[in-house]
């Protein structure tokens, strides 16, 4: 009888598809709903909850440390994009070329930063990134004559030092979604636009660049999210939480800094609250605005 059950064809569909529901329910909606219900309440480790309402998201509008984690991380978005879409979709490009040497070898060396630990990463990046003049950045600085700079008590020259740690772990895995989606192009758009006299540049923004809409745009949603939702990143480059004048401070970072450091669970739960809003409305307005919401003809 069970095994009738199991294997009918109405009943087996929702038995495969029931693991991912349960996880779904489990890590995600029970959490988020959990945290939803902390925003409203004063929330700290020892001591009775306490129904708050709307307290805690009048205090985060006028928290000037909440707005300034804000803008550090919408910054941080905004040039990780502008160099983590382009650069590994032109990199994909060149590899992908039947003329291309030793593609497996680059693939690898791009892909392998990803491999390693951020935290090994970033402790990295912090002593490249040092004030002393022989560190790795100031040295390279030296040759063109240029005084030692501290990259990391500066809010542009902190960009500069978070921007390039992305970079290196993340132009890789880019540059692979991309080479996935150029596999699905067949060659013989190219031999056709070839015929026809097309030059590499047109062949590129005519077909390249259009059939990868579809890669681009996940790749674009999820930089969007990694974007806000840096971290470690930050906290190993400034070796803590608390870097000079918050520089680097994000918004996940003041989440960490309210739930964690200051035990004040229901406010953090807020912060996190807006943070999924705020990368919620950026993303689907993105795919709106690329027509992914709309129906085929």
């Amino acid at each position: 009888m069970i095994k009738r059950f199991l294997y009918s064809q109405k009943v087996a569909p929702y038995v495969f598809v029931l693991p991912f529901i349960l996880v779904f329910l489990v890590f995600w909606v029970y959490p988020l709903g959990s945290s939803l219900s902390m925003s409203f309440q004063k929330v700290t480790l020892g001591q009775d909850a306490q129904w708050i309402g709307l307290d805690n998201y009048t205090k985060l509008m006028g928290d000037k440390t909440f707005f300034k984690a804000v803008a550090n991380s919408a910054v941080y978005m905004v040039l990780t994009l502008l160099i983590l879409i382009p650069f590994p979709m032109l990199f994909a490009v060149l590899i992908n070329n039947k003329f291309m040497w030793g593609r497996e070898f680059f693939k690898s060396s791009f892909f392998f930063p990803a491999l390693t630990s951020v935290v090994v990463a970033g402790t990295i990046f912090r002593l490249m990134f040092g004030e002393m003049e022989g560190s790795m950045i100031n040295s390279i600085l030296g040759i063109f004559g240029i005084e030692p700079m501290k990259f990391l008590k500066g809010q542009v020259t902190g960009y500069i030092a978070l921007v390039a740690l992305a970079t290196w772990r993340w132009t890789g895995v880019n540059m692979l979604y991309f080479l996935s989606g150029l596999k699905n192009i067949p060659d013989d758009y190219y031999e056709a636009a070839s015929i026809d006299g097309a030059s590499a540049w047109q062949k590129f923004t005519r077909i390249t660049m259009p059939l990868l809409k579809p890669t681009t745009i996940y790749v674009l949603t999820i930089s969007i999210y990694a974007g806000l939702a840096m971290f470690i990143e930050s906290m190993m480059l400034w070796n803590g939480n608390n870097s000079p004048k918050n520089i680097g401070l994000t918004i996940v970072g003041y989440l960490y800094r309210q739930g964690i450091e200051k035990n004040n669970l229901g406010y953090a739960a807020a912060v996190g609250i807006v943070l999924l809003a705020i990368t919620m409305i950026i993303n689907l307005s993105q795919l709106a605005f690329s027509g992914m919401f709309k129906k085929e003809d």
